[in-house]
């Protein structure tokens, strides 16, 4: 079936494949888009639409901590062995994560990382998402079947590649880690609003700017190894030393994670709460913005 380790694999390869009758309990397709409402797009309702053949439907919404009051944020081992079962997936279980974005990879990656959070190293994200299989003229489907249910056992393998407030916090004295936001740069700033109300944009003193599409092509598909190392080196972030990535709410953040990945620097962490919830909890100096305006 090829090589489960990879970190991405081609539309090609997947629709061998799916042309070969192989998704089932051995491999599983999760069609994994969410749209912030600014963008005004339904995931679900595009997946009822149109499809990879064989592909279920992750939401990023359901399969979440129920007592956080913000956004993705983590579930605990039980909640997300018992969601991604009733998705058939098992711990032998290739499992191939896209989206239907129209920057080829979105929230994938956060998926991605969810697996490999909770043990599970078997996990690909399809390079340029639905955007690409599109263009290379792979086939889509509204025909949708729901796969037998799996045993899934998930443990918490790497309880260091999550950040929470309080270690996100004392790292601006303690400096262990460098946090990487991926938000777009004039967010980053200060310049442009959030998508969200009542949050103001900037940063946490200092975090380095990546935004999570450079290090996707203009056609959606992850930069080459050569190409991603450029961009850490100019960006002043250090692939030797330990990583944390920010975005909104830990969605995109996942697209520096399995950058630094693929350049050889595996585990970077995830700061889960992001800058909503550094802007909700922070005391005004650790927001750092360019233009302190008035909400």
């Amino acid at each position: 079936m090829g090589a489960p380790s990879q970190v991405l694999v081609s539309a090609k390869w997947l629709s061998d494949m799916v042309k070969r009758n192989l998704v089932g309990p051995r491999l599983r397709i999760l069609d994994t888009s969410w749209y912030l409402p600014m963008m005004k797009r339904d995931g679900r309702k595009e997946f009822a639409q149109g499809h990879i053949a064989g592909a279920s439907f992750f939401d990023i919404d359901e399969c979440v901590d129920p007592a956080s009051k913000f956004d993705h944020t983590l579930p605990s081992p039980d909640i997300f062995a018992d969601y991604v079962g009733n998705l058939g997936v098992g711990n032998n279980t290739h499992v191939v994560v896209y989206d239907a974005s129209d920057f080829g990879s979105f929230t994938c990656t956060r998926v991605w990382w969810m697996f490999r959070f909770f043990g599970h190293s078997n996990v690909s994200v399809l390079n340029g998402g639905l955007r690409n299989w599109v263009r290379e003229g792979h086939p889509v489907t509204a025909a949708h079947s729901r796969p037998e249910r799996a045993r899934f056992t998930a443990t918490r393998n790497h309880p260091s590649w999550v950040k929470s407030f309080e270690d996100v916090t004392r790292n601006i004295r303690e400096q262990e880690f460098q946090v990487v936001d991926v938000r777009p740069h004039q967010r980053f700033l200060g310049k442009e609003p959030e998508p969200r109300e009542g949050v103001q944009s900037g940063h946490i003193p200092g975090s380095k700017c990546m935004p999570f599409f450079g290090f996707l092509d203009d056609e959606g598909m992850f930069l080459s190894t050569e190409k991603l190392k450029q961009f850490f080196e100019r960006s002043q972030v250090d692939l030797k030393k330990p990583l944390c990535g920010s975005c909104g709410s830990g969605v995109t953040a996942c697209h520096m994670v399995l950058a630094a990945h693929l350049c050889g620097a595996p585990g970077a962490s995830v700061y889960d709460g992001s800058w909503y919830e550094w802007f909700t909890k922070a005391p005004p100096e650790h927001v750092v913005s360019q233009i302190k305006s008035q909400l």
